[in-house]
């Protein structure tokens, strides 16, 4: 009798013993499972995104172009007339688009359908089509560039329950757990079910999970298949249904769940799915659409409808009848739904974009987030950069350099990291955005961004800052010797040679900017000084070294072409000079702005010398060295300036508009010759991208600011004309304080000629 009473003792005290290592046990996991849930449920990547487009009446486009840019945006063709966001319809000369909710910066808007009409490539007007009210403007949303991915490289779009279909909710819990809502966690039938073909076959086939227990083995466990981990899922299931409702397990299953693949990229949850197999957000999604996302859940890439569509399909079947089977789905839907396919948005692999750019911006990054911040907390990085202008800058650069390569075969190179280069950095003068960057034409082969990491000689290219010195002392019409003269220099005497021969041993400060004259230039300079042209330039901010010897007038020194654009800005931007940005803003998950770059101005020169430049670099377009761009249909007024280095080790083309500027280098790594100028070599890539992008075009020209006059001159003289006797007056810009105040000089015997022959005449 005592013994029974010692093993009920016994018994009691190892019950009891269980039962509070299962009482700590559990509660840990509730306070692993509590603690896991109320920080950062997933590490969610920060996008990057393009800047935004706008569009008015009277704005021409490249029409091609823009709808490249409408499928980037995941809108879809359909063939009637649009009924559901991100649908459009293109016609001969309408575009009618149902446009997607939208939240960017500080913008949210509801989508609502559009209509754009056309006139040729000339938006004639544009219609809201539900309330018939015209707009003026409208802002389309940016485009996705990259993610900033952890090592698990997850993409993710969280979904609210309250944005998911009921028929997508039906559909999981048709074949997966159609007894969701009726069990706590666990499933008894389906554990003996799991138990008994388990035991059949001797090993552990089948876990008989609920979408609760699936949500424990995705987010807490390994996914290994042993009887401990299977215990320990059932307890979290319990755990998870202890503290959560069944409407927040579900959302954040269906955040969780593992969808396919896109390349490396992981597809997580039926936000990132919906779109990635149907282009569109979730809540849009058809029955049949979410049928067979559901039938993805046991195994994503067995019946991914990219890789393998029949059996997707008869999959999906499967969901269809499983939602019939439990009263979900009438009987004459199922026929009718079981007889149709599914269109998806069509594979696409996501490719990276503008990677010169991208990685410019991930230094300026780098400044204000850590690696792991970018990879995890889900931030919106908004830049500078317009996609359009991108893939112009892009196209007209290999096109460009292929030319050039199939014109002449000494540019030809086998390998590929020795091929013949090119790069191109377009800039908005006045605010300094960089609305693209191509730092060689192709990131694959090579990585190193000659726009913002290559040194180069100028050639040519510098010659407006050597010229804006000289306006100090002298005028656009100012003549200077453009004869061989001699320059001692630490090497001995050095001769500047123009390119071309010349008759004219003298020329104006214009024509010798427009036609670049090497010699006239250099003697502008050492009469301007040497020392002043680089005290005057320094402000403009260049890193790399400016000495003062002669061939500094000619650009012999080394530049990064980023630093060349900025310093031209200042021309096209009434004299102050932007700081180059990639990035606007950074914006929290909850849309709140963490970190803003505003735009940084400097006034160096004033409006009205930078005026004066523009107008003799006008003048290097029209009748000098970068005439050729008419040849090329250039026909809006355009400043611009060539550049050419020393055994055509560099070639060169800056155009700027009042609306942009870019910036064309073309030359071997190895500095090997192009065999050719910039005029012949960079400007013709420089035309092509302009006339890619007509909708940055205004084709205006500035406005003559304060401080500038214009008056009528001898050009011969550079004076003012005499009454009689200049055989040509031609007008010119001055600065208001540095006007000719003579009369020409050069005619002056002649017209005393004149009045002696015409006495003579007379007399006879």
């Amino acid at each position: 009798m005592f013994g029974f009473k010692r093993l009920i003792l016994l018994f009691l005290i190892i019950l009891l013993a269980l039962v509070t290592i299962l009482f700590f046990y559990f509660r840990n996991l509730s306070n692993h499972v509590e603690t896991r849930f109320s920080g950062k449920k997933w590490e969610i990547p920060s996008r990057v995104y393009s800047d935004t487009t706008i569009i008015y009446p009277g704005q021409h486009l490249n029409l091609p172009s823009f709808f490249e840019k409408l499928h980037r945006l995941r809108y879809r063709q359909v063939d009637g007339l649009p009924k559901l966001k991100g649908e459009m319809k293109v016609s001969s000369n309408l575009l009618d688009i149902y446009l997607y909710d939208a939240s960017f910066q500080s913008v949210n808007r509801k989508g609502f359908p559009l209509r754009i009409r056309f006139q040729e490539d000339v938006i004639e007007s544009m219609i809201r089509f539900d309330t018939q009210e015209p707009l003026s403007i409208f802002e389309f949303e940016p485009e996705e560039l990259m993610l900033f991915f952890g090592p698990e490289r997850e993409r993710r779009q969280l979904v609210s329950i309250k944005h998911i279909p009921d028929h997508l909710i039906k559909a999981v819990m048709a074949i997966e757990d159609n007894r969701y809502y009726h069990h706590h966690g666990i499933s008894v039938t389906g554990i003996i079910r799991a138990l008994y073909k388990n035991l059949k076959h001797s090993k552990i086939r089948q876990g008989g999970s609920t979408i609760t227990q699936q949500l424990a083995k995705n987010y807490f466990l390994t996914p290994e298949r042993t009887i401990s981990r299977k215990v320990k899922e059932l307890l979290i299931a319990i755990v998870l249904e202890i503290q959560f409702t069944k409407d927040e397990i579900l959302e954040i299953y269906f955040n969780e769940i593992y969808l396919g693949q896109r390349g490396s990229e992981s597809i997580n949850g039926v936000g990132e799915a919906s779109f990635f197999y149907f282009g569109k957000p979730v809540d849009e999604l058809s029955l049949q659409e979410s049928a067979m996302i559901a039938g993805l859940i046991k195994g994503p890439n067995l019946y991914s409808p990219y890789i393998n569509p029949n059996i997707c399909l008869d999959r999906r079947n499967s969901v269809l009848r499983a939602m019939h089977k439990n009263g979900w789905l009438p009987e004459k839907k199922l026929q009718a739904l079981l007889a149709t396919l599914v269109k998806t948005a069509g594979f696409a692999a996501h490719p990276r974009r503008a990677p010169y750019f991208m990685d410019y911006l991930y230094k300026q990054l780098q400044v204000l987030y850590s690696k792991d911040d970018l990879s995890s907390l889900g931030l919106s990085i908004y830049t500078t950069l317009d996609t359009q202008i991108q893939k112009a800058a892009e196209t007209a650069l290999e096109e460009g350099l292929r030319r050039l390569e199939n014109t002449n075969p000494a540019l030809r190179r086998s390998r590929p990291e020795k091929r013949l280069q090119g790069a191109i950095v377009v800039i908005q003068p006045k605010t300094g955005y960089i609305l693209a960057m191509a730092g060689g034409r192709n990131y694959s082969i090579s990585q190193f961004n000659r726009i913002s990491q290559a040194r180069r000689q100028t050639g040519s290219a510098f010659k407006p800052f050597v010229f804006l010195t000289a306006l100090d002392k002298f005028t656009p019409a100012t003549l200077f010797s453009n004869a061989p003269r001699a320059y001692p220099t630490e090497e001995g005497e050095w001769i500047p040679q123009n390119f071309k021969p010349t008759p004219d041993t003298s020329v104006s400060m214009r024509n010798a900017l427009a036609r670049s004259h090497n010699r006239a230039t250099v003697d502008l300079a050492m009469q301007t000084g040497l020392d002043e042209i680089i005290r005057k330039t320094k402000p403009f901010h260049f890193s790399t070294p400016l000495n003062p010897y002669p061939s500094l007038a000619l650009g012999a020194f080394e530049a990064i072409p980023l630093e060349l654009a900025r310093a031209y800005c200042v021309f096209a931007a009434d004299g102050a000079q932007p700081y180059p940005l990639s990035l606007k803003n950074v914006q929290n998950s909850s849309g709140v702005i963490l970190n803003r770059r505003h735009m940084q101005i400097e006034r160096l020169i004033s409006p009205a010398k930078a005026f004066i430049i523009s107008s003799m670099l006008r003048s290097a377009v029209v009748s000098g060295t970068a005439s050729s761009l008419k040849n090329y249909g250039i026909s809006f007024p355009v400043a611009g300036k060539t550049g050419t280095t020393s055994n055509f080790r560099d070639a060169w083309f800056i155009g700027y508009t009042p609306d942009i500027l870019a910036l064309v280098w073309v030359g071997f790594d190895n500095g090997d010759s192009v065999h050719a100028t910039g005029s012949s070599a960079a400007l013709p890539i420089w035309a092509n991208l302009m006339l890619s992008i007509p909708q940055h075009l205004s084709g205006t020209w500035f406005q003559i600011p304060p401080g500038v006059v214009k008056i009528k001159i001898c050009p011969e003289s550079g004076l003012l004309p005499k009454a009689f006797g200049c055989p040509e007056k031609k007008e010119e810009v001055f600065l208001k304080g540095n006007v000719p105040d003579s009369g020409c000089t050069i005619h002056k015997v002649q017209i005393f000629d004149k009045i002696m022959k015409g006495i003579k005449s007379f007399v006879q």
